[in-house]
């Protein structure tokens, strides 16, 4: 009865074979091509030293302020405001503003990154089918894949530094902006479409007129995603070289130091719900005026 309870594998010298050639496979395309891949990946580079040069250089009282009025701009509510610029300055008090601006010039540039290509991906599944059907199960394998095993062949191909950390960040954050935006897209009514035909539109004219507005508050909310799944990034990337608020955390956690993890990590927190509650307000916002323009 033995082979009842236990499983038949494959044969062990078999799998060792397999795993071995898979592995070598991967090694010699790094060594064959990994010189080229990050040359092609230098301009990302220079973007994200720019945007933490930027963000750290700038003085706090600059940040706070160009802040504050993304969420006045955001939600039209002093409460809001007042909430992330005590914030800003309570993270600034207790000596984790360089951390936190490197941090998160990180989340911008991720959630550009993000938009950029997760975008014109969530559109074109919204017109095809056969491209939903084949792009909906790879991003189910990103949404459950654990994240360390992202870093895997990152840096096998890129080594240790802050581009192999952001592309793993951008991997592992994407999937909720391609969903959303093919969801508010294949959301907006048939009848505003049939409208839009009748009045002659093309279909570029039909996404930049009709659909793209229509879906905003929906792809609003894959951006608010987007940027907490980043966040939440943030710690395991810096095993690879991002700096930030990550990197605190992670030297805590080795040498058990309970309050710079827990500040650093209360500071992540801040700033999660900083982006989260200007993202959130910015969709509610489209949300009402486009039940007021087409109510």
């Amino acid at each position: 009865m033995d082979w009842l309870t236990r499983f038949p594998t494959m044969n062990d010298d078999s799998l060792r074979d397999l795993k071995k050639a898979i592995d070598d496979g991967f090694r010699a395309f790094t060594r064959a091509y990994g010189d080229g891949i990050e040359t092609f990946f230098s301009p990302l580079q220079f973007f994200l030293i720019q945007a933490e040069r930027i963000m750290v250089q700038t003085p706090w009282p600059v940040v706070i302020a160009v802040v504050a009025l993304i969420a006045w701009f955001a939600s039209r509510n002093w409460k809001i405001v007042v909430g992330c610029a005590v914030t800003l300055l309570l993270i600034g008090y207790f000596g984790m503003w360089e951390d936190t601006m490197k941090t998160m010039s990180m989340i911008l540039v991720c959630t550009v990154l993000s938009i950029i290509v997760g975008l014109p991906i969530g559109i074109l599944m919204s017109r095809s089918e056969r491209l939903q059907n084949i792009v909906n199960p790879i991003l189910d394998v990103m949404q459950t894949m654990p994240s360390f095993v992202y870093l895997i062949p990152v840096v096998m191909l890129l080594g240790i530094g802050k581009v192999p950390g952001l592309i793993a960040v951008v991997i592992y954050a994407i999937p909720p902006m391609i969903r959303l935006t093919n969801l508010g897209i294949r959301l907006v009514d048939k009848e505003v479409l049939e409208a839009a035909d009748a009045f002659g539109s093309s279909s570029w004219q039909k996404l930049r007129d009709v659909q793209m507005p229509l879906a905003l508050p929906t792809i609003m909310a894959g951006i608010n995603q987007t940027i907490m799944m980043a966040l939440a990034m943030v710690v395991i990337a810096s095993m690879i070289g991002v700096q930030g608020l990550g990197q605190p955390v992670l030297k805590a956690i080795a040498n058990q130091y309970f309050t710079l993890g827990i500040f650093n990590g209360m500071a992540i927190v801040g700033i999660a719900i900083v982006f989260d509650r200007i993202s959130q307000a910015y969709g509610r916002r489209l949300q009402r005026h486009m039940e007021a323009v087409h109510g």
